[in-house]
C-alpha cells in the first residue's frame, strides 16, 4: 500500500518536539526546546507516589479517577478559582491534559463541525480536531504582544462553530488573556451555541495579570470543559495526570470517549497529584516566583543577543523573532543545535499561516538557572557581534 495512514492525518508527522529533542541529544546541545522541567517535583508529591505504589495502589483505578484525586481537584477549583463542582459527577481523571482535550473534541464534534482555535496552537490541537473529522478555524495572535484581533476572531465563527478550544495562559506565546479577551469570546461562543474547551495547564504560571477561567464568567459554566494537570505544576510532566471539569453531562460525555482512549491511567501517581494540590498556598507562590525569575533570565539573555523578544505573561516559553540568524525559523532551528549547541523550536510548527511567524523561534525557561545562562551563553558566542 502506498500510504497507509488515513488521510486527515497525513499531515501530521513526527512532532516538531521529538525532532528537536533528537537534534539536541545528538549535538550535546542545552535543549530549551521541549517544554519539561529538568528537576523533579516536590518531595512530598513524590514521596506520596512511592507510598502508593508500595501499598499496592498498582492496579486499574476507578474509570473518573481516584476518589482522592478528584476531592482534591474540587477543592482546589473552589480555593484558587471560586467555583464548586461536584466531584463524583463533575471531574473526570485523564491521562494527561492532551488526552482531555483530544477525549472533549471527539465527544462534542461531528465530522464537519468547526473548531475555533487561537493560532500558534499546541500542535496535539490540529491533530485532535482532525481525528474527529472536524474542520479548525484560526484566529492569529501576531508578535509581539500576541493580543486577540477582534476582527480575526469573529472571521472565525460561522453557523457550523462547535467549539472553542481556548488555551490560557497560552502555549506557546505566553500571553495570557484579558476579561475583555474573554468576554468577546464568550459573547461569541454564547452567540453561537458553541462549546469552549479551556486548557489551563499553566494557570499557577502567571507572571503579569492574572489567570481568570472563563467558566466563571456569565453564561459560561454551562458550556465549558475546563481542562489542567499536575505535571505543569508539580514537575511531573512524564506521570501524564490531567482532568477536565465541567457540567455533569459534558464530562460524561467525554467519559464516554474516555474509556476507549486510555480506559485509565496512572493509577499510583494520581494519590501523588492529589497530595501536591493540597500544597500550601507558600508552595504555589513560590513556583510561580522562581518560574518568573527564570523567565527574565531567558528573556534579558536574549533581548541582549539583540533579538526583539516577547516577554511571556505566563507559561514556561519565551518567544523571540530570530530574522538576524536567518529567514527560515525551522531551518534555524534545525542548524541550532550543531550551530550554537543549543535546542529551540520554530513557531511555524504551531500555525496554519506560516507567513506572518516565519522567523519566531520559542525557547523554554522550565530549566535550572545554570542550564539557562549555559544556553545563553552558548548564543553569545555563536552570535554575538561585540
Amino acid at each position: 500500500m502506498d500510504e497507509a495512514l488515513v488521510e486527515r492525518m497525513r499531515e501530521f508527522g513526527e512532532t516538531i518536539f521529538a525532532e528537536m529533542t533528537q537534534r539536541a541529544l545528538a549535538a550535546d546541545a542545552v535543549n530549551l526546546g521541549q517544554g519539561f522541567p529538568d528537576t523533579d517535583g516536590p518531595a512530598a508529591v513524590l514521596d506520596a507516589a512511592v507510598e502508593a505504589i508500595r501499598s499496592g495502589r498498582n492496579q486499574y483505578p476507578p474509570a473518573i479517577g481516584v476518589p482522592e484525586l478528584r476531592a482534591a481537584i474540587a477543592e482546589h477549583q473552589l480555593r484558587f478559582r471560586g467555583t464548586t463542582v461536584d466531584a463524583d459527577t463533575e471531574v473526570l481523571v485523564t491521562a494527561g491534559a492532551t488526552e482531555a482535550i483530544a477525549a472533549s473534541i471527539l465527544a462534542l464534534c461531528e465530522p464537519g463541525d468547526e473548531v475555533v482555535v487561537f493560532e500558534p496552537y499546541y500542535d496535539s490541537y490540529a491533530a485532535s480536531i482532525a481525528l474527529a473529522g472536524a474542520v479548525r478555524r484560526t484566529s492569529v495572535l501576531r508578535f509581539p504582544d500576541f493580543a486577540v484581533d477582534e476582527t480575526s476572531l469573529r472571521a472565525a465563527f460561522s453557523p457550523r462553530t462547535k467549539l472553542v478550544l481556548l488555551n490560557t495562559p497560552h502555549n506557546p506565546t505566553g500571553r495570557v488573556f484579558t476579561r475583555a479577551e474573554l468576554e468577546l469570546i464568550a459573547s461569541l461562543a454564547i452567540e453561537h451555541d458553541a462549546y469552549v474547551v479551556a486548557d489551563e495547564v499553566y494557570e499557577h504560571l502567571v507572571y503579569d495579570g492574572e489567570h481568570l477561567p472563563i467558566a466563571s464568567l456569565p453564561g459560561m459554566a454551562e458550556r465549558t470543559l475546563s481542562i489542567s494537570s499536575g505535571g505543569k505544576t508539580f514537575a511531573t510532566t512524564g506521570w501524564k495526570v490531567g482532568w477536565v471539569t465541567g457540567p455533569a453531562a459534558l464530562v460524561s460525555a467525554v467519559r464516554t470517549v474516555k474509556q476507549f482512549l486510555t480506559f485509565v491511567s496512572s493509577g499510583p501517581f494520581q494519590p501523588a497529584i492529589a497530595t501536591g494540590l493540597r500544597l500550601p498556598d507558600s508552595f504555589f507562590a513560590g513556583l510561580r516566583d522562581d518560574m518568573r525569575a527564570r523567565r527574565d533570565l531567558l528573556a534579558d539573555g536574549l533581548a541582549d543577543l539583540g533579538l526583539p523578544v516577547s516577554v511571556p505573561q505566563g507559561g514556561y516559553f519565551v518567544v523571540a523573532d530570530a530574522a538576524a540568524w536567518g529567514p527560515d525559523g525551522l531551518a534555524v532551528c534545525r542548524a541550532l543545535p550543531e550551530q550554537a549547541g543549543v535546542a529551540a523550536v520554530p513557531v511555524s510548527a504551531f500555525l496554519d499561516d506560516k507567513t506572518f511567524g516565519a522567523t519566531l523561534v520559542r525557547f523554554a525557561f522550565c530549566k535550572r538557572p545554570e542550564v539557562i545562562k549555559e544556553g545563553v551563553a552558548r548564543l553569545h558566542k555563536a552570535f554575538s557581534t561585540a
